[in-house]
């Protein structure tokens, strides 16, 4: 590590303390050469992906936007804020896991009815209704059937 004050890359460190939470590690250094002190963090960078869209645009990652859309499913469906806040905080995980540097709008659309499918039935209908763009009934019928408990026994 230079030091800040006068450059030099003979520093050692005098106390090293982790923060309340754990996360971050607080550095007390002393440089060799000015004898000087400095205080350095240290944090893990996690890097979620870019999003690449259907038009072949880029954006970041955004998790309002994703909770947003949990949210809009699960409207007025019995499904705690809890629930929601494990199942933003599973896909993030998952796309954590990939180690991808970027993901589609279609996977992470993928991702959201995964979590849904296992949150509410009806929200997850509503999704993919949405997202799946149902061109007819059909379509629409096969998904039903798809979580319908008592098309499962037939």
């Amino acid at each position: 590590m230079k030091c800040p004050f006068c450059g030099a890359e003979d520093t050692a460190v005098a106390d090293t303390r982790l923060n309340d939470e754990g996360d971050v590690v607080r550095r007390r250094r002393k440089c060799n050469a000015c004898d000087k002190r400095f205080t350095t963090y240290e944090r893990a960078e996690i890097q979620l992906p870019q999003v690449v869209k259907k038009n072949g645009l880029r954006t970041e990652f955004q998790r309002a936007k994703l909770r947003a859309s949990l949210e809009l499913a699960l409207r007025k469906r019995p499904v705690s804020i809890e629930s929601v806040d494990a199942a933003v905080a599973d896909i993030e995980e998952m796309l954590l896991s990939a180690g991808e540097r970027e993901v589609s709008t279609q996977q992470l659309g993928e991702l959201v009815m995964r979590e849904l499918k296992k949150l509410d039935k009806v929200a997850y209908i509503r999704f993919a209704s949405v997202y799946r763009n149902f061109e007819d009934v059909d379509a629409f019928s096969r998904a039903i059937r798809e979580v319908s408990p008592a098309a499962k026994k037939k």
